[in-house]
Parts: structure tokens; sequence; C-alpha cells
């Protein structure tokens, strides 16, 4: 296709190192949809005679069917998609076929092609995000009364809800969504007609392309357009985002799941055994998805490194952009749904949470706003003496909630029977009632808000 200058075929090692045909087949679709519009295009401008049109627009019809019943021969000494599709048209309808690339170059043939395919990766992306929300959502639903320890630094620290601890994954969530959509609004202007660095001599119609292939308007600088892979480095970076948030939540479903939490069970088709211990379950999918994790940060580092020297236009370099993020989107799709079939699935252990929250005088920053409503107390004066009051617990081997009231009243006199009333899980869940907050009242509200927005 490109050798008219060459006295010889490129080396068999040449061939291989400079072919992509491997991975970037998966552009078929893609490439035969732009094609098709920039063949439009063509006829509409009177660069190609509408004869001439339809025979190319019915071969191309034809390559499709061919590569989507898997008929197509994808040959590697064509080198890419855009290669293999054209060579085949030109063999179902001739040499007509050669004026498909009128007006185009394979730079901004693949800028628009890859920007096509991260567009759809996109919308698939958020599609199965936002199932994993709603499914969290319903799960939080059930379970705004259940108590479990909040955690800083893994040591218990608060009583919060599961509602409020699962519904934080969702805003976290919900963050990868609005990151997914920004990087779709700004990747959403076409590329196709700047040719291969400098624009082309033709009276090309761009705004036709453009709307043909569903792009908000073309791109203005031609040489931006065919060496620019932002979209591509920003679909990763929210792939990464994503990624680190199943990473987290994985993390807690792996200790929870533990016999030293027992806050969990997972569903056995999420799980494994093991070949010599019969007793086990393994959290596998969880211990996956954190691993898998690592291997989408790694795209974004990879790409990043490709991108980070190159001068204007278009670089051979460019071609090692796509495999990374086939990956990352593989891998990506992989963790998130393997996560909504963890969450559907998990049967959660109330009691032991229960229990689990009693542990570690979680009620001592009540005890400090208790001296600090009633008594007047400036907020680290109370501090001081409910940090005493927790350690004459300790040294009893009691909970705050069981030291009787004078040992209270040594500390402050002013402490009276009520206090024991806010010293319970319950008290301290429902008296965090501010905005955002684990109190139940709060929860709910932040439930129905979000089954309005998820439409559930």
């Amino acid at each position: 296709m490109w050798g008219g200058r060459f006295e010889c075929a490129p080396d068999k090692l040449m061939e291989d190192i400079n072919a992509s045909i491997d991975f970037d087949q998966r552009l078929a679709a893609q490439d035969i949809r732009g094609s098709q519009a920039h063949c439009r295009m063509l006829v509409q401008q009177g660069i190609l005679k509408p004869g001439e049109g339809e025979q190319i627009l019915e071969g191309l019809e034809k390559v499709r069917e061919e590569i989507f019943s898997g008929d197509f021969q994808f040959r590697k000494d064509l080198e890419d998609i855009h290669m293999n599709v054209e060579n085949r048209l030109r063999e179902i309808i001739g040499e007509v076929a050669g004026k498909l690339h009128t007006a185009r170059s394979r730079n901004d043939q693949v800028a628009t092609d890859f920007k096509l395919w991260t567009r759809d990766a996109i919308d698939q992306c958020s599609s199965e995000l936002e199932k994993l929300i709603r499914t969290l959502i319903k799960v939080a639903k059930e379970h705004t009364e259940t108590i479990l320890p909040g955690f800083t630094h893994l040591q218990n620290a608060q009583p919060v809800s599961l509602a409020h601890h699962l519904l934080a994954y969702v805003e976290m969530f919900k963050r990868d969504l609005s990151r997914f959509q920004d990087a779709r609004n700004r990747l959403n202007e076409c590329p196709l007609g700047s040719a291969a660095l400098a624009g082309t001599v033709y009276e090309i119609d761009r705004e036709l392309t453009s709307v043909a292939l569903d792009f908000d308007r073309p791109t203005r600088n031609s040489l931006d357009s065919v060496s620019d892979r932002d979209f591509a480095l920003e679909f990763l970076f929210c792939a990464q985002s994503q990624g680190l948030h199943l990473s987290r939540l994985a993390e807690e479903l792996v200790l929870w799941s533990s016999y030293q939490f027992q806050f969990v069970k997972l569903p056995d088709n999420f799980t494994t055994g093991s070949s010599i211990m019969p007793q086990k379950k393994n959290p596998d999918a969880a211990e996956l998805i954190r691993a898998k994790v690592g291997r989408i940060l790694a795209s974004l580092q990879s790409l990043s490194f490709t991108m980070k020297a190159l001068p204007l236009a278009y670089s051979k370099d460019m071609q090692e952009d796509k495999e990374v993020v086939f990956d990352a989107f593989d891998q990506l799709m992989l963790c998130v749904r393997a996560m909504t079939g963890m969450i559907e699935g998990a049967r959660f252990q109330t009691e032991n949470m229960l229990k689990s929250a009693q542990v570690g005088y979680p009620t001592a920053t009540d005890l400090a706003d208790y001296l600090v409503e009633k008594l007047a107390y400036a907020f680290r004066d109370a501090h001081h003496v409910a940090a005493k009051a927790v350690a004459l617990a300790e040294q009893r081997g009691c909970q705050l909630e069981e030291l009787e009231l004078s040992s209270l009243q040594n500390l402050e006199a002013g402490i009276e029977e009520d206090v024991f009333s806010i010293l319970t899980l319950q008290s301290s869940l429902n008296r965090r009632n501010s905005y955002g907050g684990t109190a139940p009242a709060q929860v709910r509200a932040q439930i129905q808000l979000l089954e309005k927005e998820f439409a559930l």
C-alpha cells in the first residue's frame, strides 16, 4: 500500500514489529463506520461519483459482514485494520476502492477510529458502573439500622451504619461516572479530514462527517488532531480512578470475609476452594480485582511514557497506545462485573458487626459531646475528661457504659444518670444527624435522592 519508493519488501522482523493487526482488529466496526461517513461526504462534495460511492458502500458492508461472521482473514503483512479492510474492499469491488482514501490519511483515520472506540468503551464502562451503584443502593436500603464499627487507622473509631458505609462507595463511583462523562465530552471532536498532518487540498465538508459520526464538531487543528492521545490518557485515568475504588472495596471484602472479622459471607459463585485444605473458602474474585487494578494503573503509566517526548505530529510510537487501553478496558469490565456479583450475593453478618462495634470504647466522643452540650465544657477539656474515663474503663476491664455513675462523677461532678442513655451504640448512631452523617434518618434521605437519581 505504501511501497512505491522502496526497492525491497520489509524484513520479517520489520513486519512483526510494525504490524498491529493482532490487536487493532478490535477497531473494525469503528473503521468501517468512519469509512462509510467519509465516502458519503466525498460523494456529496463531488469528489467521488455517486456510482463509485455506492460501490464502495456496498463493498464495505460485505467486508463488515465477513468480519463479524468470522470469515474475514486478517493478514499481518497488511499491517493494520485500515489496510486489511481496504485490501479486502479492493478484492471485492476493484480499483475504485483506492478512491476511498482520497482526502484522508491513516493518521486521521486511526485517530477517528480510536476516538470512536474509546467513546463506545466509556459508554460501556458507565453502564456497568451504574449497575454496581444501583446494587449498592439496594443493599444499603436494607441496612440503614445495621451497626458496624467505623474505622480510622483500621481501629474501631465510632459506630456507623452499614448503609452509610456502602453509600460512601456510591459517592466514589458517582465521581467516576462524572469523570467518564467529562472525558467523553472532551474527546467528542472529529479528527477525520485532518489527513496526514496539514489538512487536505480537497474541498471536503468536515462538519458533515462529524455529524454522521455523532461528534459535536470537527477538531480545529490538523497537527493536534493526528497527534492527540489525551482522550486515551483520560480514559485510562478514569479507569484508574474507578479501579482504585473497586480495589478499596475489594480489600474490605477480603478483610470482612475472614474469620478474624466475619462481617460478610461472600457468595459461592465468586469464591474458590483450596486444593489441599477442604475448609477453605477464598475470596479470589476480590483478590483478583486488587491485582487487576495494578494492570490498569500500569496502563496509564505505559501510555504516559510513550507520549511524554513525542514531537508533532504523528509518530509510530503511537501504535503502542491501543493495547494498553484495550487491556485496561477489559480488566475494568471484569472487575466491575465481578464486584456487582459479589455485592448482590453477599450475606452480611449483622450480629458479628454489632458485636465488633462494641469493642474499643466507640462512644467516648459521645461522652465528650455530653460534657460540651450539658456542662458547657470547651471540647478540648471535655476530650480530656472522656479520655480519663476510657483509661478507667480499661483498668477495670469494662465498657464506658458499664462504669458506675459515681466513678464518672469523680471525674466530673456534673455528670448525671442521663449520661448512660447517650453511651449506647444506637444513640451514638442516631445523634449523628448532621447532613451527610450516619444517622439512619440522614442515610434514608440520601437513599431517596439516589433512588431518584438512578431511577430505582
